[in-house]
């Protein structure tokens, strides 16, 4: 699931101290009954990366480039 502000509950506390959660802040307590932190989008950057190589590595290894269906230069990846 996608962060947005209306799926998240806010903290009442302003935030957990170096990692400590405040009992009674409402987001504190779903934190503490094991709820998923939040994952902001830069975090799902190395995701992406990791799909992207999978790709030009599956492109690569496919018989269309290995037998020249690509063209003269292969560009696949290059986007």
């Amino acid at each position: 699931m996608t962060w947005t502000k209306s799926t998240t509950t806010r903290h009442t506390c302003g935030g957990p101290a170096f990692g400590r959660k405040t009992p009674g802040c409402p987001r504190c307590d779903e934190l503490l009954d094991g709820a998923a932190p939040v994952q902001w989008a830069a975090s799902r950057k190395r995701e992406d990366e990791a799909r992207q190589l999978r790709e030009i590595k599956a492109h690569f290894a496919s018989a269309k480039h290995r037998g020249g269906g690509c063209g003269p230069v292969c560009t696949f990846g290059d986007w």
